[in-house]
């Protein structure tokens, strides 16, 4: 653990090394949280990575190294493997508690739309509806004449720039809406359902390019509110969370008035993440609409992902429903800072790993992620 008191910590820097290392497995103290209770008894065993620690990865440097030294190297936290439904493997450092939930940053989006689906076949709304129908204060904005399927498939136009190291603009007002960043005097910003209403619309079409932008699944988050009646956390846990079977609480990071913060505010166990990612590999496995995860696992369009804002990540892949298909039949779910939940139907295999990388996107070190991803799951 690196030298540091708990008062070093503040909002300005609680998502930077070497405070993230506590931070990201103690958000709920840092920001506001809802718990998302499991029911269930907590999990003390812990597998060694065994056979898997002195695999070769091709790390940064395009040069061969073990496993362990790779996941060492890159700040990672832990690294979960399960084949069939069955723990495997798993990797923790030093600082990094198995026990306590990490946050999963982005992965949160693609947790958010297995509720959708869940909404959806029941009824409570559809892709076709318009979210300002359901939404009205969200008229006038970018979202006033976009769809609900449009803001899954994060193709609503917006002006509005995904700049996670912005201190001064729009996304800086975002984060202090949400109580990421401190909040200035000077300018205080709105609550989050507010300052989403305001966001202007982008110069293309909606539904023409993949453009990433976490305030849609935060609009989303509300959506569910608002079609059900209930509170996002309290959907998770009726939803997901205890028809899963997970073993340990989730937290939640929530506004100044318990507006959820959907597109990125869970945190959970390492060993529950997998458990969703077998779940999706199990098509839902009763818990989840089958037909909404098989429409995940088709893929998205490729010509609009193409011209989007992430074809650097996966060349021949495609983005449904908050979650990525890879293009070489794995489907993953991502978050800043290095967090991934890797599903490879072909070996059954389900890989977490959790990480509290210095910067929130590192393009070179994704590639290197994604090559260890595959070899682990390569491995028979």
């Amino acid at each position: 653990m690196d030298p540091f008191n708990r008062a070093d910590i503040t909002l300005a820097n609680w998502r930077t090394r070497p405070y993230s290392s506590w931070s990201f497995q103690n958000a709920s103290e840092i920001v506001p949280s809802a718990i998302i209770a499991s029911r269930r008894i907590r999990e003390d065993r812990e597998l060694p990575l065994g056979s898997l620690s002195d695999l070769p990865i091709t790390g940064l440097g395009r040069q061969a190294i073990s496993l362990e030294t790779f996941l060492t190297d890159t700040h990672s936290d832990a690294l979960v493997v399960m084949r069939k439904g069955e723990i495997t493997a798993e990797w923790y450092a030093p600082h990094c508690d198995p026990a306590r939930p990490h946050m999963i940053f982005s992965i949160s989006k693609s947790i958010t739309a297995l509720i959708a689906g869940v909404l959806i076949e029941q009824g409570m709304m559809k892709l076709s509806d318009g979210i300002a129908d359901i939404l009205p204060g969200a008229r006038g904005s970018a979202y006033g004449d976009a769809t609900v399927e449009q803001l899954l498939n994060m193709s609503v136009s917006l002006d509005f720039a995904e700049d996670y190291l912005d201190l001064t603009g729009a996304f800086d007002r975002y984060r202090r809406a949400m109580l990421w960043n401190p909040e200035k005097p000077s300018d205080p910003a709105p609550d989050l359902k507010s300052f989403l209403c305001t966001i202007p619309r982008g110069p293309h079409p909606h539904g023409s390019i993949h453009a990433y932008h976490s305030p849609n699944t935060d609009v989303a988050g509300i959506l569910l509110e608002i079609a059900s009646g209930k509170r996002f956390a309290d959907l998770v846990e009726t939803h997901l969370w205890q028809p899963l079977g997970a073993y340990s609480d989730a937290h939640l990071t929530l506004d100044r008035i318990g507006n959820a913060r959907a597109s990125a505010g869970l945190s959970m166990t390492a060993r529950d993440l997998a458990r969703i990612g077998e779940m999706v590999r199990l098509m839902g496995n009763g818990i989840i609409p089958e037909q909404w995860i098989k429409s995940i696992w088709q893929g998205g369009n490729r010509q609009t992902w193409a011209t989007g804002n992430q074809a650097w990540l996966f060349s021949e892949g495609s983005y449904r429903s908050y979650w990525y298909a890879t293009g070489t039949g794995a489907l993953a779910a991502i978050g800043i800072h290095g967090q991934w939940l890797w599903i490879d139907p072909k070996t059954e295999t389900v890989i977490v790993r959790l990480s509290s990388e210095p910067g929130p996107v590192d393009d070179d070190l994704d590639h290197a992620v994604i090559r260890m991803l595959m070899a682990v799951a390569a491995v028979e």
